[in-house]
């Protein structure tokens, strides 16, 4: 039963890890990488679908993305939604090929970004202290249910202290690397 509790908040901790790292992609850096389109939405006959779905995205050079679409009718329709997201780029069409020049960013934009790094970061730590909240709970009940003795129960709760403690240090070294990454000029 404990061991339940504690792998089913390991699984829960790692999702949260793994939504932080998706949320970091999305923010971009100084530097040009695929991931930074993921979220752009492109009419598509008639429905919205994420650009990869739409064309090949490719890194051209440290500050450009070349997007490559799979139908060329559909060209126009994703510069528009390049054009339109929220990111401030200026999509370039020379042929079939979509070329994405990512301008410099300035001081102040670096720190802005990195304020919503930090608070990305601290959404999930709260999350993993949460479900920290939650494993402890479930043996504080298995504790009145008379299922465990308390001994169990507190040696339960070093195990997740520890898991806590082992999944929040990651969350600091990814958002280190982040960091790291967008003062880089």
């Amino acid at each position: 039963m404990i061991e339940d509790i504690i792998r089913d908040a390991d699984q829960r901790m790692n999702k949260s890890l793994e939504a932080l790292k998706h949320e970091m992609a999305k923010i971009r850096t100084g530097r040009a990488h695929p991931s930074l389109l993921d979220h752009v939405l492109v009419s598509y006959y008639g429905s919205d679908v994420p650009l990869n779905q739409a064309a090949n995205i490719s890194v051209i050079d440290a500050r450009t993305l070349g997007v490559t679409p799979w139908d060329k009718n559909t060209v126009h329709n994703i510069e528009k939604a390049i054009l339109n997201s929220d990111l401030g780029l200026n999509p370039v069409t020379a042929g079939e090929v979509i070329r994405v020049p990512l301008p410099a960013l300035t001081e102040e934009r670096r720190k802005e970004l990195i304020r919503i790094v930090r608070a990305e970061a601290e959404k999930v730590r709260v999350a993993i202290r949460n479900i920290r909240r939650d494993a402890n709970h479930s043996c504080k009940e298995l504790v009145k249910e008379k299922l465990i003795a308390e001994d169990e129960e507190r040696v339960a709760e070093g195990k997740i202290q520890k898991l806590t403690d082992a999944h929040i240090n990651d969350v600091e070294k990814i958002l280190a690397q982040k960091e790291e990454d967008m003062m880089e000029i």
